[in-house]
């Protein structure tokens, strides 16, 4: 019980580290890096609470996926920083303003938010008792039941970010060389090497 006290602070003290670390990272390669970190680190809160097939998805999912593919985005779209940063202090007041009102929502909502005793019966599934179903098989009865569409809709927006983040990568760019392998392969020797006859000693 020690052991498990002791990895579940240790786990939720780095997710809480890392979250703080990809709002606060200037780099937007370095905030995705700190955000697979805080989704490893969820991904084991969830195993120690027994739930490991969310703790696959969470790593195959947005670790795998999202996470990566975000990075591979950022990476390539060549973001001017400076131009991102520019007129920060400008819109500053008007941001934490908004922030403000937006944490004022958050704590009246958290504040008077109450469980309906009856709340349970309508949307909780019914887990069959005394292990016949792993908590694996059990969740993919429900999603694949009662949340097929939900879970068809999700693979679709899955979808569109991928083929909008290739779409990005691809678009033409001024001043960058873009490979083609159909030159490279019907590349012939004569139209990239040129042999001089030379005098001795005349140099070239």
């Amino acid at each position: 019980m020690i052991v498990q006290a002791l990895a579940f602070y240790l786990f939720a003290i780095m997710t809480v580290a890392a979250a703080v670390m990809v709002v606060s990272a200037r780099n937007p390669v370095h905030s995705v890096l700190f955000l697979i970190l805080a989704f490893f680190n969820s991904a084991a809160l969830f195993v120690l609470l027994g739930a490991e097939f969310l703790a696959m998805i969470l790593v195959v999912v947005y670790v795998g996926a999202v996470a990566v593919l975000f990075m591979f985005v950022v990476m390539m779209l060549d973001i001017s920083f400076a131009e991102l940063r520019e007129g920060f202090l400008q819109y500053l007041p008007l941001g934490g303003i908004i922030g403000l009102i937006l944490l004022l929502e958050l704590a009246i909502v958290l504040g008077g938010f109450v469980f309906s005793p009856e709340a349970s019966e309508h949307f909780a599934a019914p887990i069959p008792k005394g292990g016949a179903v792993s908590n694996t098989e059990a969740l993919g009865e429900i999603i694949y039941t009662n949340y097929v569409y939900f879970f068809e809709a999700a693979g679709m927006i899955l979808l569109v970010a991928m083929i909008g983040a290739i779409v990005l990568t691809h678009r033409t760019r001024s001043g960058v060389h873009k490979q083609r392998i159909s030159d490279q392969i019907n590349r012939r020797p004569e139209d990239t090497v040129e042999v001089k006859d030379v005098p001795t000693g005349s140099g070239i």
